[in-house]
């Protein structure tokens, strides 16, 4: 069989190999399987440094005054912390958890950015003896919090921008209705807030929501911003769709980058917050099958060692994904790909097409690289999988699977 290259929604230099089996990162997928068993998220590690670089080549081509900021949140883990590091980005966290972590990945601390509607008194005390660079307040509460704290300390306020992207109502965070931010007719209050409690004003920041195809809406939140005052920095955040299946097709980061800088002034540096996009394609789930039931005339189940405890997007708000045999990509087999747990829902993909599935197969679900590893669980007493990462034709494990014991770990 001749070796053949994927496109989206696999990892960037995905191919077939002569045998017909996946390759990842140089690393054949079934091999990565019986070395570490499943279910397991795998990562390439070019794919990753190659999209926080096309991020930051968009920019510099466009302007000298941007940062790009990672949404940890997206993929919370040491190892990915370092690369993106390495690679020049800055940080954004949204708990005192993900602050230890990117401090932990190297990032230094004046590159981190503060999120959260609601951080705790003892999580923005722990910013701030960090030195966090910036804390992005979200109501006068947190105002007056940092009054008490930290008067100086910089920060960006966030605004509420009344826009609406079409995106699923839990990932949209720009409507008016939203529990982040200040809406607009509150901003100038704010602002004067902000200048009585002594701290530093340096800009605002936004956020319409995820997965968002559709371009416009940034080039209205750039205008909204930019509205509100002089400020050096404006935060336009993230939110840039991928491709979960191979019929998607989103923007470019070249095109995402033209709409946020094209009508900033000069003098202003814009802030990106990519998340979703340099982590979602970069990473996959590989599972094994266990049991193939078949109920005539209603369906047939392909039931696998994973589900809700390592995916819970499907269940969460009916996310899409496609999956394949490892090694016998195609088929015409259409089946409902469900999970392990014990709940109905508990179901990964409703309508996968594959071919001939028996019991273990591994089988490879593309594009779990965000928010797989970060919303995992250990429902029904379920271990969290393991992180691989692959380049080269190395394979290293960067986050192992947890033991029966780490479930106890915490009891008292």
């Amino acid at each position: 069989m001749a070796v053949e290259t994927l496109p989206h929604p696999y990892p960037l230099g995905s191919r077939l190999n002569g045998s017909g089996s996946l390759e990842v990162g140089g690393c054949d997928v079934m091999e990565l399987a019986r070395e570490f068993g499943t279910p397991a998220y795998v990562y390439a590690e070019e794919d990753l440094r190659g999209r926080a670089r096309a991020f930051v080549e968009a920019f510099r081509a466009r302007t000298e005054r941007f940062e790009v900021v990672y949404a940890s949140k997206a993929f919370p883990c040491t190892a990915v912390h370092r690369i993106f590091a390495e690679e020049g980005l800055s940080c954004d966290v949204a708990s005192g958890g993900e602050l230890y972590l990117a401090l932990r990945g190297g990032y230094p601390p004046e590159r981190i950015y503060m999120h959260g509607n609601n951080k705790a008194e003892a999580e923005l005390r722990e910013a701030v003896e960090a030195g966090v660079g910036h804390i992005v307040v979200d109501s006068f509460d947190e105002i007056e919090r940092l009054r008490l704290i930290a008067p100086g300390q910089r920060v960006l306020l966030r605004v509420t921008p009344g826009i609406t992207p079409s995106t699923h109502s839990y990932i949209s965070t720009g409507q008016a209705d939203s529990k982040f931010g200040f809406g607009l007719d509150d901003v100038p209050r704010a602002v004067e807030a902000i200048a009585a409690a002594g701290l530093e004003l340096r800009g605002f920041h936004a956020h319409i929501g995820s997965q968002i195809f559709d371009l416009a809406p940034f080039e209205r939140l750039a205008e909204v911003l930019n509205g509100l005052g002089g400020y050096p920095l404006l935060n336009l955040g993230g939110g840039l769709g991928i491709a979960y299946t191979s019929d998607e097709q989103p923007p470019s980061i070249e095109d995402f980058v033209d709409t946020l800088v094209s009508g900033l002034p000069d003098g202003v540096t814009v802030l990106c917050e990519p998340g979703r996009a340099l982590v979602g394609n970069a990473g996959l789930t590989l599972y094994t099958v266990g049991t193939v039931k078949e109920i005539p005339g209603v369906r047939t189940y392909v039931s696998v060692d994973g589900g809700m405890s390592d995916n819970l997007r499907p269940m969460l708000y009916g996310a899409r994904y496609e999956a394949q045999i490892a090694n016998r990509f195609g088929g015409d087999s259409i089946c409902t790909l469900a999970g392990m747990h014990c709940e109905s829902g508990d179901v990964l993909i409703h309508e996968a097409t594959l071919d001939d599935p028996r019991p273990g197969d591994v089988l490879v679900v593309p594009a779990t690289g965000a928010y797989g590893h970060a919303m995992a669980n250990n429902y029904n007493g379920v271990r969290r999988p393991p992180v691989i990462f692959c380049s080269g034709g190395d394979a290293r494990v960067v986050v192992r699977r947890e033991t029966y014991e780490d479930l106890v770990l915490r009891d008292a």
